[in-house]
């Protein structure tokens, strides 16, 4: 067999390490930037749409995995896996598919973490299926009058042995959940339990056996109905792993019940060089847009940034004189004609906070939280006072954001009281983090997920503090006097490993704060910026 550059990856090597063509380093290095770069919104964040009729993915920045699409009227709703992050399955709204602002949290309490949903409307009412892998692993569904809510309570389906459902309606008004695997289930006309058993209805497209990919795993089925066909695009190769590997295919008949015929083109959509913008490119919807166009949404790894996670992408979408369709977007590192049609939303939302309003689900989420979780946090005063828990990140369950720039910095004032270690984080999960923390004697510095230094603290029980990530270069400043002057700590951080390639879990690395111990934290005065 011969390998060539657009296999990009030159296979595996002792104990599944891979090798890189000689071009490349162990660790890939970030790609060059894009021309022309992003436009800056709120607290400089980058911004897909570029003012001028163009847009330049991602359209949603930062860990915003396997989108789930609805078109509802001229109005468009999404969602993302939320994971162990509560409150989860945050909403947001669009008016042109390019420009998204948050509604608020559908799932607020813990059942497990949250894969690839269904986001649905049928007869007036919107559904959400969610996967969770729990003990046991199943799928629930939520439902709601409203899309701003308030949701039910979930509904177990009492399905152990899949994820990634998909709800579709057939042509005979049957209502079904496909899911991973190419299997399938119908539901009871009021989609909230099943009828009958699983069935297996689908034998997914299989890429040739020399592909680099992390495994066949059929997931992600996502249906669409256009022009007299269902069209079932699935993803294939993996959703991590060599970068390689995750692709879009797409099968389609004429019935929801069959048969599927493959798509004589596919891979649809897959990355085949290390050195293109968007890694491991797959999970795909397609809907329409505001002008009657096409386009599709899926997610994908950005070169050299596995940390930010699964990051959401816009591909324009062709229909083919044959019936199938193909992405043109092509591998989506320069900007592209935007959406005609539509209004635009205000896009995204400042992750600054002065803590004049608890922003919990929208902005803020607890990783893996108890019950009772929100309960250890109020706002006053431009004051979140958090209750300390646990005895370090790993059992104290941190207040997270979702942040989507390569760079960036977050400051804070800190004050607690005796017996509390608080301070600031990049946390990947409660195995895998690092960040800076302080008693009223001595600082804490986290590393690879453990405490280590606790060198002498000079500013007591009330400091600001800062921390800097500038493309996984990660800095600590603290300061005694409000911000006006800044003292560097003595320990800095290289953390392009804390992500799923290392750890699993599919996260990325968020900013955050802790509070541990006895006694409570009180945090004012938060400032993000991209830099």
């Amino acid at each position: 067999m011969t390998i060539t550059r657009r296999d990009a990856f030159a296979g595996l090597g002792a104990a599944g390490a891979l090798l890189l063509p000689a071009s490349a380093t162990a660790t890939p290095a970030p790609g060059p930037a894009p021309a022309p770069d992003w436009r800056r919104g709120l607290d400089n964040q980058r911004i897909a749409d570029l003012g001028d009729g163009r847009f330049l993915n991602p359209v949603m920045a930062g860990d915003r995995p396997d989108p789930a699409i609805l078109k509802d009227g001229a109005d468009y709703y999404m969602t993302f896996s939320s994971f162990d992050s509560y409150p989860g399955l945050v909403i947001w709204h669009s008016r042109d598919l390019v420009n998204w602002q948050p509604i608020g949290p559908a799932l607020n309490r813990n059942i497990g973490s949250v894969w690839a949903v269904s986001l649905e409307k049928h007869d007036g009412r919107y559904f959400l299926y969610i996967p969770v892998k729990a003990d046991p692993n199943t799928i629930y569904v939520i439902h709601a009058d409203r899309i701003a809510g308030p949701w039910s309570d979930p509904v177990d389906l009492k399905l152990h042995k899949h994820i990634d459902p998909c709800h579709v309606v057939g042509e005979d008004g049957s209502r079904w959940l496909f899911l991973s695997g190419g299997d399938r289930v119908r539901l009871a006309d009021d989609g909230l339990s099943t009828v009958g058993a699983v069935e297996h209805v689908y034998d997914p497209w299989r890429y040739p056996a020399d592909w680099v990919v992390e495994g066949f795993s059929p997931e992600g089925p996502k249906i669409v109905r256009h022009g007299g066909w269902f069209y079932l695009i699935t993803a294939v190769g993996g959703t991590a792993g060599p970068p390689t590997g995750h692709m879009v295919i797409a099968a389609r008949s004429r019935s929801i019940h069959g048969p599927w015929t493959d798509c004589p083109a596919n891979p649809i959509v897959r990355t085949t060089d290390v050195a293109e913008r968007w890694w491991s490119r797959g999970h795909a919807s397609l809907v329409e847009g505001p002008a009657g166009d096409w386009w599709a949404l899926y997610h994908g790894y950005e070169n050299g940034y596995w940390t930010l996670g699964r990051q959401t992408l816009l591909d324009p979408v062709e229909w083919t004189a044959d019936g199938w369709f193909r992405m043109t977007g092509g591998d989506l590192s320069q900007p592209l004609p935007a959406p005609k049609g539509g209004r635009r939303v205000p896009h995204g939302q400042a992750l600054s906070d002065r803590f004049d309003t608890l922003a919990l689900g929208t902005k803020w989420s607890f990783f893996r939280p108890a019950p009772d979780e929100a309960k250890r946090v109020s706002v006053k005063d431009n004051t979140l006072t958090m209750a300390a828990s646990g005895t370090a990140p790993v059992d104290s369950s941190p207040l997270l954001l979702i942040a989507g720039d390569t760079r960036y910095r977050f400051e804070c004032d800190i004050a607690i009281d005796a017996g509390t270690t608080a301070g600031l984080l990049l946390f990947y999960d409660d195995r895998l983090y690092c960040g800076l923390g302080f008693d009223g004697t001595r600082f804490v510095t986290h590393q690879y997920g453990a405490e280590r230094g606790r060198p002498a603290n000079p500013h007591g029980r009330t400091m600001r503090m800062r921390v800097t990530n500038d493309r996984h270069i990660v800095t600590y400043d603290t300061s005694g006097d409000g911000g006006r002057t800044w003292q560097r700590f003595d320990r800095g951080m290289e953390v392009s490993g804390y992500h799923h390639n290392v750890r699993g879990g599919f996260l990325m690395l968020r900013p955050g704060l802790y509070a541990a111990g006895a006694g409570s934290a009180r945090f004012r005065d938060f400032r993000f910026t991209a830099l």
